[in-house]
Formats: C-alpha cells, structure tokens, sequence
C-alpha cells in the first residue's frame, strides 16, 4: 500500500516543480519583450497620432486651394471642417503653419509655383533652381491651363532641387541689384486681344504682384516686344525693375523668392476673397488711372451748364464690316445719340492703336456702345458710374455675353446695359433663306461647337440696329448718368 501510495506521489510533485519552473520562465520572457519592444509600440503610437495630424494638414491645404466661382472651395472647406461622429475634433492650423506645395491649382485656369531661399533663374532653359524645391515640377505660366491650343503658344518651365547630386546648381552671374522676387509669366497663348490681354495676362499679374510692392521683376517668357511696349506703363505700376526677355537671357540670376504663373480669379476681375491683401477689381482700375494719368475717378458733370464739356459724352466703338458685327447704319446712330444731347465720338481700336491716347478717350466718355467683341474690353477705363452698353448680335449669345462683359461691369462699378439684335437687324437674313437652322435654330449652329458657332455669328455677321429701339436704350444710360438727368429729353 505504501509502495503504491509512494510512487504516484512522487511524479505529481515533479509535475508541480515543473509547471512551477514553466511559468517563471514565462514571466521572465514576457518581461524581456516587454523592455525589448516597447520603445517599437510607442513609436507606433507617435506615428499614429502623427498620421492624424498629416490629414488634418492635408485637407486644410486643400481647403485653402482656389478655385475660379468659389463653389469647389466652398465644398472643401466643408469637408474640412465635418467631424465624424465619435470622433474628437482637432485644433486647425494657423495660416502661417499650413504647408503650402510647391505648385498649386490657384483656380480652375491657373497654377502657380512659388519656391523661395536660393533662387536661381536660368532663362535659356526655362529652368529654375531652388533650395525650398523637393522634386522637379513642369508648369506653363499662362492662365488658360485647359486650352490646348493657347498653351501650345507657351513654353513650358521646370522648376528643380537647388542641390542635385548629379549635377551642380548653376553659379549666380546676376544679382545684387536685382528684385529680391522674381515673376515668371507668358505673353503666349492668345495675347494680342485685348479682352485676352487683361483677363488672361494684365489682371492675373496685377493680382500676384501687387503685394510686392515693387520689389519684383518681371521675367517674361514667350516675349512679344511690341505687346510689352503696348502695356509697359501698366508693367511700371506692379515693378521697380526692368522687364526680362526671359527666354534670350544669357544670365543665372538670383533672387530669395521665385512666383512662376500668374494666379486667375475671373473674367475681366479681381476676388478680393482671393486675392493675397484682398485687392479688388476697383483697385486695378485705380492703378490704370495711375499708369495712364487718367483724370475721372468718376463719370461727374464738368464745366458750367453752359459749357459744351458739361454735355454726356457717348464713344461709338467702331469696327470694319470685314472683321464682323459692325455697325451698317453707324452714321445714323451717332446723330440720333447727338439729337439726345450727347457729345458723340467714334473710334475703331486695333492692335497699333496708341493704349495710353485710347484710355482717354474712354475715360474722358460717360456711355460706351459697342457690338460684342474685345473693343469693349476698354470699359476698364470709363469713370465709375458710366454706363456700357453692349449689342449682342443675333444668335442667341446672351450667355457669351453675360460672361465676358455682363458680370465683369459689376466689379468695375459701370451700369450695364444690353441691347439684342433681332432678326430683322441683322446682315444675316440677307445671307439665309427663311427657314435655315442659322435664322430659325441658332442652338442647332451652337451644337457644332464653338469653330461653328464663332464663324457664323460673329465673323459673318453685321449689325443694323433699330434707332427706335436703340434710342430707348440710350435714353436709360442717360437716365443713370448725375449729368445726365437733367438733359434727358
């Protein structure tokens, strides 16, 4: 009995000792990974929580991108600013510590790049070198990012990392006297029109530099030397410094900041929800009066009520009936204008008309009649408080009319006025018959695109207004006019 009980006793006590043994050495295990890997979980930790921070920074970038009509940003900075539920919202950034790329989208038409410390420009090769720059970026500095074919009329620029171990940065043979900001832009794409000239290249440029103050050069690439004559008077409001045919430049030179690509609001405007100090349309005005020395802020009577200059004065914008939507009956307007009291005068712009002369004149003007077209584009001159009135020609182009110069007019403080061609005013009943999807379809013409729709209602066509209808229209600019109440008969 003994024997028995002795020998079952003795392996329960060695199972014990050693299910005893197991278990320290499990604890003395996990103690050792424990000390091992805890510095691997807490870097985990870190990398999470900093993987949140990179999200939150991430949509605040992308909240602060612009984009033309402010619906996409509007949608971004709602995005930001939802918190899912269960979750801790986070503090936002300030401005100063958001990270800001490279190139970004500035709007729907435009990119712009800023990079900044070394700058090094070498314009033979549309190359600039930066030390702020982490990887090459390609851009083409023209606010027109979506057309094909106005930016096959602009050279593309690389912006690229100042310390490339594969090759040296370029050595500096400029600097010193130089601005300490360079601007890169294009006088490519469609430049040469006037409408283009201010709302792809003028304006852009006005809002990005401005804030300079001054100290910026201008680095213009694609150079057209007598588009830059044209406007220089504009270029020496924004620049202390010589303008830079970029592209024949033998220099490297130097700055502390590089802007490649002018930022773009809107037609023929300025947001200042978008621009940097919150500029305005006004302001760009303000400053073309300072270029050109233009004397009328604002369409207001001068002289005695005897004087002749007391009189409105209403500019005809004239155009050949080669080029289209001219005037056949123009003779008859103006004495019909003069007849309401107006002091009239006619002019035909064109690309040797002498810029600083024109801005006078329109300054010097209280209403401005013109068919749609890049001559009305001289409204950036009228005083505040005149009147534009544009004829649309026939063929249903409300629409084209509206974005080009209906909505810009609210911005420049101008009244606007709109006077639509009919049927029977236009040179076009004289080309179809009746029943031609031209005179009894314009939206099937509209349909073909814009080469179709171009040809025919625009190049084709010429324009016979009514003078009763249109006597009424001058009636009204005449109504809104201080000066010209008093006269209106």
């Amino acid at each position: 009995m003994k024997t028995r009980s002795s020998a079952r006793g003795e392996p329960r006590r060695l199972g014990n000792v050693t299910l005893l043994t197991l278990m320290l050495c499990s604890v003395v295990a996990l103690s050792l990974i424990r000390g091992r890997f805890a510095p691997i979980v807490s870097s985990i930790g870190d990398a999470v929580k900093s993987e949140g921070l990179a999200m939150v920074v991430s949509k605040a970038a992308v909240a602060d991108h612009i984009y033309a009509g402010g619906e996409a940003a509007a949608a971004e900075e709602k995005d930001s600013d939802e918190v899912e539920p269960g979750t801790t919202s986070k503090p936002a950034l300030n401005e100063e510590e958001q990270p800001k790329p490279v190139c970004r989208e500035t709007s729907r038409r435009s990119d712009t790049c800023e990079a900044s410390g070394d700058v090094r420009v070498v314009g033979r090769t549309q190359t600039v070198y930066a030390a702020t720059v982490d990887r090459e970026y390609k851009t083409k500095p023209y606010c027109r990012k979506h057309d094909a074919f106005a930016l096959s009329h602009v050279k593309e620029w690389s912006l690229l990392p100042l310390l490339d171990a594969a090759s040296p940065p370029p050595a500096c043979t400029s600097n010193g006297s130089s601005a300490s900001t360079a601007f890169v832009l294009s006088t490519g794409g469609f430049t040469g029109n006037p409408f283009h000239d201010y709302t792809d290249v003028l304006i852009p440029a006005f809002i990005t530099a401005r804030r300079f103050r001054g100290d910026v050069q201008f680095l213009v690439s694609s150079y057209k030397p007598w588009w830059v004559s044209r406007y220089t008077q504009i270029f020496q409001q924004l620049s202390r410094y010589d303008i830079i045919d970029i592209d024949a430049d033998a220099e490297v030179r130097c700055y502390d900041r590089v802007v490649v690509g002018p930022a773009f609001h809107r037609e023929l405007g300025v947001d200042p929800s978008k621009s940097p100090e919150g500029y305005t349309t006004a302001d760009f005005r303000r400053m073309l009066r300072d270029a050109f020395g233009l004397e009328r802020a604002a369409a207001a009577p001068t002289g005695d009520q005897w004087d002749i200059r007391r009189r409105p004065r209403l500019l005809i914008l004239s155009r050949r009936p080669s080029r289209g939507r001219a005037f056949t009956n123009e003779r008859a307007m103006a004495d019909m204008a003069a007849s309401l009291g107006f002091d009239v005068r006619t002019v035909e712009p064109d690309s040797t008309t002498d810029v600083s002369k024109l801005a006078r004149l329109v300054n010097s003007c209280d209403v401005m009649v013109g068919a749609h077209g890049a001559g009305l584009t001289n409204m950036v001159f009228l005083p505040a408080g005149a009147v534009v009135v544009q004829v649309v020609p026939y063929g249903k182009l409300e629409w084209l009319a509206r974005n080009t110069f209906a909505e810009p007019a609210q911005g420049m403080e101008v009244h606007y006025l709109e006077y639509k061609v009919q049927l029977d005013e236009t040179t076009l009943s004289e080309q179809y018959p009746a029943d031609h999807p031209v005179l009894r379809d314009p939206m099937a013409i509209h349909k073909q695109g814009w080469n179709a729709l171009k040809t025919t209602y625009l190049d084709k066509q010429n324009l016979r207004p009514h003078l009763g209808r249109l006597k009424n229209t001058l009636l009204q600019a005449l109504s809104m006019l201080p000066h010209g109440r008093e006269g209106a008969h």
